[in-house]
């Protein structure tokens, strides 16, 4: 099931961007089902078979004979089953066609009828696999919500005529932003999603930045593409430190830092570099430069904190939300002391919208911990628990509560 999950995850968009290039857009829901098809049968073959050698390429060959099959049932069939079977009998889904073809995919969900929450979610719905329940949880939104906004984005895309040209300036430029804010969100959800598998995914975070460089040589790639780059680099540089040696979240100010990657944080850095080629400043940007300074301090108490709380001020005035606000308050208290990330918490607006954020609770625990009030600080992370999404969260929020219980004894006992 891990294999079928990891192909999935790495497989689904590519074969759909191909298939829906040879069907056309108006197929789109066909191109989604024989994939659909292709995996359902993996499940059903493999455990008996064995995994085929070249498992990409079976998925394909299963998907094309599929396609072929309902293709010679429709009135479509003259149309498109001479073109489908020469351009699949090659394994396209390991060759430079199938990146261009993602590429063109990820911009035709980009079409300008649909707002951007739209394209975003259509995007990381088609190309990144996320189930309808992913894609609320990166939308802070609700599944039914999310279902008719998908809806009636592949009904808008299905009326289109082709997939979109790339090498069509204007609209390149125009279309970017949504594909970025795709990206962002897919190896966001592998770094610290709201997934209940586990609180870490890399794979997913591996195939943000594979997607995100089909995008880093292109001609009409602007700064904040290379500034995106250089988050998922830095953060992906962090991704060993965030598990202990047991598989269990890491805080920030327990990581071992010397399990960083030191070659990810270096292409991180160029890349930031590269990005300050022009006047733009995107909250990319922004955020690549928080985790620069993260990744330069050897230990935590070592982390230019004031730096940090500047940039988040710089950050709120592009994309200002409650978790940007959150993080610029923990931010903060590293900064100025406990209390005053409680005042800068108890300030955020639309605090609500945390409420069902587990590490919102978290945070208030961890402050109230650091003043002295462990009965707060139980009853946050109490809070916290409650709202844990997988069994990562739910240790580290038990750890967590250990170590209220630990700071009470303690106290108890001294003289």
């Amino acid at each position: 099931m891990e294999l079928h999950e990891h192909l999935f995850r790495r497989e689904a968009g590519r074969m759909v961007a191909t298939l829906t290039r040879i069907f056309g857009v108006e197929n789109l829901a066909l191109a989604e089902d024989v994939v659909q098809d292709a995996f359902c049968r993996a499940l059903e073959v493999w455990p008996f078979r064995g995994v085929p050698e070249n498992p990409s390429a079976w998925l394909m060959a299963t998907a094309r004979h599929r396609a072929l099959d309902v293709l010679r049932r429709e009135h479509t069939a003259r149309r498109f089953a001479p073109e489908l079977a020469r351009s699949l009998e090659a394994e396209v889904t390991l060759g430079a066609a199938v990146e261009d073809d993602q590429l063109r995919m990820m911009f035709s969900c980009c079409h300008p009828r649909l707002p951007e929450t739209a394209q975003v979610a259509l995007m990381l719905h088609i190309l990144c696999g996320f189930g309808v329940d992913e894609v609320a949880g990166a939308f802070v939104s609700t599944r039914a919500g999310v279902e008719k906004r998908i809806a009636r984005a592949k009904k808008v895309l299905a009326g289109s005529e082709r997939l979109f040209e790339i090498a069509d300036a204007g609209d390149f430029t125009a279309r970017l932003p949504a594909v970025h804010r795709a990206l962002y969100l897919l190896f966001n959800e592998g770094y610290h999603g709201a997934s209940a598998e586990a609180a870490v995914r890399a794979e997913l975070c591996e195939e943000a930045i594979r997607l995100a460089a089909l995008l880093f040589e292109h001609p009409l790639a602007t700064p904040a593409t290379y500034a995106l780059g250089a988050l998922m680099y830095l953060h992906a540089a962090r991704l060993p430190g965030r598990l202990d040696a047991a598989g269990n979240l890491s805080a920030l100010a327990e990581q071992d830092r010397s399990r960083w990657n030191p070659e990810l944080i270096a292409a991180g850095q160029r890349l930031l570099e590269r990005s300050a080629s022009g006047p733009e400043l995107s909250e990319y940007h922004v955020e690549a430069a928080i985790a620069a300074v993260h990744a330069s301090a050897p230990r935590v108490e070592d982390t230019n904190w004031a730096q940090i709380v500047s940039l988040y001020d710089t950050l709120m005035t592009i994309r200002a939300s409650p978790v940007v606000a959150l993080n610029r308050a923990i931010a903060v208290a590293q900064h100025e002391g406990p209390e005053r990330g409680l005042a800068e918490i108890g300030a955020i607006a639309d605090r609500e919208r945390l409420a069902g954020y587990p590490f919102y609770h978290a945070a208030l625990g961890e402050l109230e911990l650091r003043r002295g009030k462990n009965d707060a600080a139980a009853k946050h992370f109490r809070a916290a628990l409650a709202l844990a999404r997988n069994s990562m969260e739910r240790h580290f929020l038990e750890q967590r509560m250990v170590a209220c219980q630990g700071a009470v004894a303690s106290r108890g006992a001294a003289p």
